[in-house]
């Protein structure tokens, strides 16, 4: 299908970008894997998009502080390949490499899939399970939101009215964490019909720590605190893993159930926690 047509401004600063977007009228083109499907089909019809290709100093992926700062135009595909996110957070990384196919992690970018929002992206899940911060940029100043109050329900964010995604920030992982991200994909978007990301921590045979995420299964990503709570309690992974998802609503479709949706999450949970243990030392 062809979009109802629009306007289109390259703007070549952030500055300049934060000035047309300023109105809130206006769509932020970043890779276009979501906005792009979305014109065609008539769900979107921007009056104008403002593309950040051009815009410099919103691809990096470089240290800071304690961890990880990830320009919010970095490709999937720069994410899972580089050097330094596959070395201090793997978890995200994992993630990275199992987003749709390779055409879509070479144009795709870290902030686009953050600001749409879809309830079965791959991204919510390790950025939750990594208690993320995003930093927010506008023409007001800047501000930092963590990833636990960002994603507030479906292809809805905390996102105001002339705000950009900056930048996101990750703590590294221990090295001797284990983490996993398990995904059940849709066999023809390769969206998460449940994906689950998991990280642990443990002394000796005791776990000190556990993170455990979900996404597709409600309609945003959530951390399974109760699940969480019985790992670092004492509870063996299946007495945890059954039950991830209490307490959450389920997406229901043509494709998944809501119960088979809470059956998949339990079933991830227990194999990314399994894998995670068994990578952690």
């Amino acid at each position: 299908m062809i979009p109802q047509a629009f306007e289109y401004s390259a703007p070549r600063t952030l500055a300049e970008a934060l000035e047309l977007v300023e109105s809130g009228d206006r769509k932020i083109l970043a890779g276009g894997m979501s906005l792009i499907p979305m014109m065609k089909l008539r769900l979107a019809a921007p009056p104008e998009v403002v593309d950040l290709g051009r815009v410099p100093g919103l691809n990096h992926i470089v240290e800071g502080g304690a961890g990880i700062r990830i320009g919010a135009m970095a490709t999937h595909h720069e994410v899972e390949i580089s050097p330094l996110v596959r070395s201090r957070c793997p978890l995200l990384a994992e993630t990275a490499s199992r987003i749709g196919d390779m055409q879509v992690r070479n144009m795709g970018t870290i902030g686009g899939s953050m600001a749409h929002a879809d309830p079965a992206a791959d991204y919510p899940a390790a950025l939750t399970a990594l208690e993320a911060q995003i930093r927010l940029a506008s023409t007001n100043g800047e501000r930092m939101v963590a990833v636990s109050n960002f994603f507030l329900d479906a292809v809805t964010t905390a996102l105001e009215a002339g705000e950009i995604i900056a930048e996101v920030q990750v703590a590294a992982e221990e090295k001797s964490e284990g983490y996993r991200y398990e995904k059940v994909p849709h066999p023809a978007s390769g969206f998460a019909v449940v994906g689950v990301a998991a990280r642990i921590r443990k002394s000796g045979n005791k776990i000190t720590m556990a993170r455990i995420a979900v996404t597709g299964m409600a309609p945003r990503a959530f951390r399974a605190r109760n699940a969480e709570g019985l790992l670092e309690g004492g509870a063996d992974i299946a007495t945890a893993a059954a039950a991830v998802g209490e307490g959450e609503e389920a997406n229901s479709d043509l494709y998944a159930s809501a119960d088979y949706r809470r059956h998949l999450a339990r079933v991830h949970a227990a194999r990314a926690l399994s894998i995670a243990l068994s990578r952690a030392s």
